[in-house]
């Protein structure tokens, strides 16, 4: 617990408003309660305002850090739809096809909140899918113009501290892209490694894995890795990076004397970049059930605001802690 509780911690310090658009879910109901009563963030809950109301109290809410909103009779309805209609014009919705996303899905209407500033972030997935929490960010909050590539990431939190930072890795893309272009790669890899300075406060040791290590394999999969760590370096030259490596060579500093000399993480990742996300996939899975690791995520990367995914088979321990990371993703572009 002692990373999870220094997240939250720092969560409080920072202050953020985060959305719930799940408001009715039972697990949303009883996080909200917890992170109310333990400041970790201001929220917005959306949903049937008494019977959402009602649930917060009877799980011991701090109301005055909850503001719940029906959107079928909230002020703002009127001009999100409106919004919503001016984003999505161009494929060719009508303005009543806007009115009846706004009013069906309560996705698009957190996301409003976040574009329009009366929210610093969102979380949900708890009943959405990843595409679906996916599509109400992109076409709500934009892509990010200097990071154009919509990724996902998982903060891992593992009970060897051996590996990682103490024990703390982000692994991507394990939601999103599926067979990224080496462009595509290299800007998952920024991401990622600004979420974990973001979070952590910590200096990113970024690998790029394959099946390979430095060129033991001569394949168009291998080059495509070593040409993104190449647009990484010259992008950003501040970022520790280096690849094509084994997971072995990335993790385990004596594989990585023996396989990868001289290369400048040391067998001492902290973020791992996947080749595909069914690599990514798998490997953070086996990764959560084997080692008995958190796996905190998805966390939506390359868009203009923070917005985080969860699994439908999350626990509200899960939206507490995604809620917290949310807040210090927020409080680390503010600051920017």
């Amino acid at each position: 617990m002692e990373t999870i509780n220094l997240i939250r911690d720092n969560a409080k310090k920072a202050k953020a408003k985060i959305v719930l658009p799940e408001g009715e879910e039972a697990r949303v109901i009883k996080a909200a309660a917890f992170i109310s009563k333990e400041k970790i963030a201001d929220l917005i809950v959306l949903g049937d305002e008494k019977k959402t109301r009602d649930s917060l109290l009877s799980q011991g809410a701090d109301m005055e850090k909850i503001e719940v909103i029906e959107i079928k009779t909230s002020p703002l309805l009127e001009k999100y739809i409106s919004i919503f209609y001016e984003l999505r014009k161009h494929k060719n919705i009508t303005p009543q096809q806007a009115r009846e996303a706004i009013l069906s899905n309560s996705l698009f209407f957190g996301a409003l909140l976040v574009r329009e500033h009366l929210a610093d972030g969102f979380v949900a997935g708890s009943v959405n899918t990843t595409s679906d929490v996916a599509r109400s960010a992109l076409w709500c909050l934009g892509l990010d113009r200097n990071m154009p590539t919509m990724s996902s990431s998982f903060v891992m939190i593992m009970p060897d501290k051996s590996f990682g930072e103490k024990g703390v890795l982000v692994f991507a893309d394990c939601g999103i892209v599926p067979e990224p272009s080496q462009k595509q790669l290299a800007n998952i890899a920024i991401a990622s490694s600004d979420l974990m300075t973001a979070i952590f406060d910590v200096a990113p040791r970024v690998a790029m894995l394959s099946f390979s290590t430095k060129g033991s394999a001569k394949v168009p999969e291998t080059e495509k890795i070593t040409a993104a760590v190449e647009i990484v370096k010259k992008a950003r030259p501040d970022i520790l990076i280096d690849g094509e490596l084994q997971a072995d060579a990335a993790l385990i500093p004596e594989v990585a004397g023996i396989k990868a000399p001289g290369s400048p993480i040391e067998g001492k990742a902290n973020v791992l970049i996947f080749p595909s996300l069914e690599a990514g996939n798998i490997s953070y899975k086996l990764t959560q059930r084997l080692a008995k690791a958190r796996a905190l995520g998805p966390l939506l990367q390359g868009l203009l605001y923070p917005c985080s995914d969860l699994s439908r088979g999350c626990s509200w321990e899960d939206i507490v802690d995604i809620v917290a990371l949310t807040v210090l993703r927020h409080a680390s572009k503010k600051g920017k």
